[in-house]
């Protein structure tokens, strides 16, 4: 249902509020590069300190402004079951495609939770499903058997999964768990490579923020099986893979979009800050390899 460059959208903020035009702006450019489908409010999008408005918000000025040209994915997890409800009956009314649900959060459910938690949002929800793995930041991990029995449970609602274990094993225990229509997505871009060999079909993507284009021809050569040109251009940009998480995300990234775009504030909202003397040379560096300055 997914698949190729993905990017999990930064938001820009100016004077500390949602700069709706620059994101409008970033959202065509996206686009115009090829990106596949587009995930406002991820983790890279801040969500964490996104008020429920703003949140809300993103993710329609998201859906306008790409307007069927691509698939929207909208952040709608939450660690507490009725707000992340909302957060998809608002998602569904903002003309999301689907939504994305992080694992509840320092609540730390188990297996069981976990099973009941999902559950209960897919059979009240009309979009489709995509879960999201991301132990380092949730502690909360879903294994793959849950992954597999919630596919089984759900077929037609919980369709996708994107996956930030690190753990590639699980690429291959999932598929032949849930079947290869069930789609996989690589959440750590130096990983996405060697996911396609696996089975996973694309990459929500943190550098396809700042390198669009090139991701998204890295993702086609990948898809279309062609592994020389894909770890050709995996070796350019992976850098800049590196580079995204020199400092706390979405700092790096915000400071690159700021040298692509006079648009573009790197402001960053509390306690992230903004990227550090020594980070920003990193970015310099991976972007001048990756060829996007």
């Amino acid at each position: 249902m997914f698949s190729g460059s993905i990017p999990a959208l930064a938001t820009p903020f100016r004077d500390g509020s949602f700069d709706e035009v620059a994101f409008r702006r970033f959202v065509d450019w996206q686009i115009d590069n090829g990106s596949s489908a587009l995930v406002p409010c991820g983790t890279t999008g801040e969500s964490a300190t996104l008020d429920n408005d703003e949140h809300h918000q993103v993710i329609a000025a998201c859906a306008q402004q790409s307007n069927g040209r691509v698939p929207v994915i909208a952040g709608a997890g939450s660690n507490d079951t009725q707000t992340a409800l909302w957060h998809i009956k608002e998602a569904q009314v903002a003309g999301a495609d689907a939504v994305l649900l992080v694992a509840p959060y320092y609540n730390r459910p188990g297996q069981v939770g976990l099973l009941a938690h999902f559950s209960y949002l897919a059979e009240r929800s009309e979009l489709p499903i995509m879960l999201y793995n991301v132990p380092g930041r949730t502690v909360t991990d879903i294994l793959p058997e849950t992954v597999i029995e919630l596919h089984r449970r759900f077929p037609d609602k919980i369709v996708a999964l994107k996956d930030a274990s690190g753990d590639l094993s699980r690429v291959v225990t999932q598929r032949m768990g849930a079947g290869p229509h069930f789609c996989q997505l690589s959440g750590d871009d130096p990983l996405a490579l060697a996911g396609y060999v696996l089975g996973q079909t694309g990459c929500i993507s943190v550098t396809a923020n700042v390198a669009p284009k090139q991701c998204a021809e890295f993702h086609a050569a990948a898809l279309a099986g062609d592994y020389v040109t894909a770890r050709e251009m995996n070796e350019r940009l992976y850098p800049l893979h590196r580079a995204m998480f020199v400092d706390p995300s979405p700092a790096p990234a915000k400071y690159a979009l700021s040298r692509l775009h006079d648009w573009w504030q790197p402001d960053v909202r509390l306690p992230i800050v903004e990227c550090s003397d020594a980070g920003k040379a990193a970015v310099d560096a991976a972007m001048e390899i990756a060829g996007i300055v």
